[in-house]
């Protein structure tokens, strides 16, 4: 086992399927059976969701014309939305879980405090993180990230629809080359979409590995958190 604690980013646009929008619970159900898979294997876990399947401020901002920050602040919304979904799929499939959110809602979960999320990855609950950072103008990338950082997460796992980080959209030319190792410089010099450049920029502040795979491939959440060399990883140094 490689990993002991691992933090996985899983899109917003991820969990609604080929619908493009909203939530569908054959995709909520197979991710929440994988993520049993890796608790089983003795591997803590903290999640950090997405909102674009619901809601996305930046393009909202863009588009209609809204203040940036109300806008991310209905995007930081959307992933609590996401966030308790998957939480009641994953306590459907037995898996202990507990929601903590950046922006207080106590009716429906736990407020974030660092210890607090500490104590129930020790105790072996997957730990939801939701409402990005609680702060506009940040990703959930940037979020995924920070509570990488403060649960001393050994790697964070980006969960995407392509087998990595390629040289080129993979979707659209055929050709395009995937890396199966990066260094953080590279990504920032290449503007490789990865995550954001904010968030690489703190991953290596940090020396957090970052590993990009293929979400929609049955069996790759378990394999990328045992330590399996599937996807890209990110890191200090490359060797390509």
């Amino acid at each position: 086992m490689k990993y002991k604690r691992i933090l996985l980013k899983i899109s917003g646009e991820a969990l609604a399927g080929d619908a493009g929008y909203g939530l569908d619970g054959v995709v909520l159900a197979r991710i929440a059976q994988e993520i049993k898979s890796v608790r089983e294997a003795g591997i803590e876990m903290g999640i950090v969701c997405g909102g674009g399947n619901i809601f996305r401020g930046m393009k909202a901002a863009v588009e209609q014309g809204m203040d940036r920050s109300m806008a991310d602040y209905i995007g930081m919304l959307a992933t609590v939305q996401n966030s308790l979904a998957l939480q009641d799929y994953l306590e459907r499939a037995g898996v202990e879980t507990r929601v903590l959110t950046a922006i207080e809602m106590k009716e429906v979960a736990e407020p974030f405090i660092m210890r607090r999320a500490q104590r129930h990855l020790e105790q072996g609950r997957v730990v939801l993180f939701a409402a990005g950072t609680g702060n506009p103008f940040f990703t959930t990338d940037t979020a995924a990230v920070l509570r990488a950082a403060q649960i001393d997460a050994q790697a964070i796992f980006k969960a995407t629809d392509v087998d990595g980080v390629f040289d080129r959209d993979p979707q659209k030319f055929k050709d395009a080359v995937r890396y199966d190792t990066l260094s953080y410089l590279q990504v920032l010099d290449r503007g490789l979409r990865v995550l954001d450049s904010t968030a690489v920029s703190l991953s290596m502040d940090n020396d957090i590995p970052i590993v990009v795979f293929n979400m929609e491939v049955p069996g790759n959440i378990v394999r990328a958190a045992m330590g399996e060399l599937i996807g890209t990883t990110v890191q200090a140094e490359s060797v390509g």
